[in-house]
């Protein structure tokens, strides 16, 4: 099986400081760019109101991954589901797509709310969010994603209990 190197492109500064699954909502951080890339690299993304973002769960390991069928969250409530039905630190690779909210640019820093990423993390990839490259057609899922996220996961993190 391939394998392939990948070095991070920023790092989240602020924001989240726990890995926690729900209110992740209203959270102000920064993907601050790595000096190595000209600034030039982000000219017009501040034209855009959300961005494409792949990460890396950073403080998962290894023996985190389990590639077998489990109930979200450990929730009987829900089916028991496969490792790539989930969007957990638990997959292979430990990678997680997130579209936050642009809110400004200040050189290398670009500053987002609502990223699902906790402070350090490191940034593999970033692009705008086009409109036109989202899913097409119908949206089809089951109930029970709904079920677990719809209550409280954008919820404003200012209001955990």
């Amino acid at each position: 099986m391939p394998s392939y190197e990948v070095s991070s492109i920023a790092t989240v500064v602020g924001g989240h400081t726990q890995v926690l699954d729900d209110y992740q909502g209203g959270v102000r951080s920064i993907i601050r760019l790595n000096d190595e890339y000209p600034l030039e690299t982000l000219q017009g993304i501040e034209e855009f109101s959300h961005l494409t973002v792949v990460w890396r769960f950073h403080r998962a390991r290894p023996e985190d991954v389990r590639l077998h069928a489990r109930s979200p969250r450990g929730d009987a409530r829900w089916p028991a589901t496969g490792t790539f039905v989930h969007r957990n630190h638990r997959r292979p690779n430990q990678l997680a797509i997130s579209f936050p909210h642009l809110l400004d640019v200040d050189g290398r820093d670009l500053h987002v709310t609502d990223l699902d990423a906790v402070e350090g993390t490191p940034v593999l990839d970033l692009a705008p969010y086009f409109q036109q490259m989202g899913p097409r057609g119908p949206i089809r899922q089951p109930a029970w994603p709904g079920e677990m996220l719809a209550p409280t996961y954008w919820s404003d993190a200012s209001e955990r209990p």
